[in-house]
């Protein structure tokens, strides 16, 4: 597992999560991208215990994901199936496992500022964290996608399930932007990444 893990993570990381990965004896599988999330976690029918992450994941990404997903298992463990899986005692139990990673090199000096500030509360998903997102992505390999923020109001853009909508106006944080074939509105974050059809 160290040396897979090698190929996405610096070996100071690897160093780091290797003791929590072996004490938790947890399968941990790369898997090809999804769209809807970076990783998962979930009990296997045997009664083992299974981390998913996507492949494509940049190592400050893929770190911050690993962690997400450790720190469900650990939450799982201390206090049981019965509490929402995202709720105060994750957020405790994430704070405080990423705490030891939330310096260099583990992350980017620019990142840990944004990062300090996530983990007062974090969410569900960091995308939600348009800040922190955008500035994650910064790592990112170049791709042909534009960030809703970037482009004119009136453009339309495709997701990657071929739903086409218009830009339109912001509001305190997010895009209200409408879906061409239902007319419906829908509010998009800074940070979706969408693929410009025209402007």
């Amino acid at each position: 597992m160290k040396h897979s893990l090698e190929k996405y993570l610096l070996q100071e990381s690897v160093k780091g999560v290797m003791p929590i990965l072996v004490e938790y004896g947890i399968v941990l599988k790369i898997k090809s991208p999804r769209i809807t999330r970076h990783g998962d976690y979930r009990k296997l029918p045997n009664g083992t215990f299974q981390i998913t992450i996507n492949a494509n994941l940049n190592r400050y990404a893929f770190l911050l994901t690993l962690i997400h997903e450790l720190a469900h298992h650990a939450t799982y463990m201390r206090f049981g199936s019965k509490i929402k899986p995202h709720g105060i005692e994750w957020k405790q139990t994430f704070a405080q496992m990423i705490k030891p990673f939330l310096l260099p090199p583990h992350f980017d000096e620019s990142l840990i500022p944004l990062l300090n500030r996530h983990f007062v509360n974090p969410k569900a998903s960091s995308d939600t964290d348009s800040k922190l997102s955008l500035a994650m992505k910064s790592f990112n390999s170049p791709n042909d996608k534009s960030y809703i923020f970037e482009i004119p109001e009136g453009s339309r853009f495709a997701l990657y399930n071929g739903r086409i909508f218009v830009k339109g106006k912001q509001r305190t944080k997010r895009f209200e932007c409408k879906e061409t074939k239902s007319g419906r509105t829908y509010l998009f974050n800074p940070n979706a990444e969408v693929e410009i059809i025209d402007i």
